[in-house]
């Protein structure tokens, strides 16, 4: 449904309860400031009828939290990279994800398959800071790294709706 959009417009017809969840739950995706008042609008629905849905959807887990978008750029934070990570020692026990959890510069750490066992996601001030902390990974975790550096990033956090 896009935002000039009615509810009634959807498909031809009235929404479905699933219907207006999944514009409940991309609308707050997008804001999650975004009052009820607004949120009604947007799906057609009663102020209080939007409160006791979205109160229903946090409740089944469906909505895990709201939080603030930071500007990693304006943080200091201007380079991004991915860093695959595989063990040195394959008999060892596999601890890097908690081994590096302290670490504040790794934004995630996604277990993959393939060739490495981890792609971590991370944001330096610049790439000399991107080398130290390589190193910092390479020596806590007894891993190594292979890293590509992000040049841009056309989108990101997108809802999965």
């Amino acid at each position: 449904m896009s935002s000039s959009s009615s509810p009634a417009d959807h498909g031809g017809g009235p929404l479905t309860s699933g219907d207006v969840d999944r514009a409940l739950l991309a609308a707050l995706a997008r804001d999650g400031r975004a009052s009820y008042t607004e949120l009604a609008e947007k799906v057609g629905l009663s102020v209080s009828a939007v409160h006791q849905r979205v109160r229903r959807l946090e409740q089944r887990g469906l909505i895990t939290g709201y939080h603030a978008k930071l500007d990693a750029a304006l943080l200091g934070l201007g380079l991004t990279a991915f860093v695959a990570i595989t063990p040195t020692d394959a008999a060892s026990p596999d601890e890097a994800p908690s081994l590096l959890a302290h670490l504040p510069e790794i934004e995630a750490c996604h277990s993959v398959a393939g060739v490495e066992s981890y792609l971590l996601k991370v944001r330096t001030s610049s790439p000399d800071a991107l080398e130290a902390l390589l190193r910092t990974i390479r020596q806590t975790a007894k891993v190594t790294t292979r890293t590509t550096v992000v040049l841009s990033t056309f989108y990101e956090d997108r809802p999965p709706l």
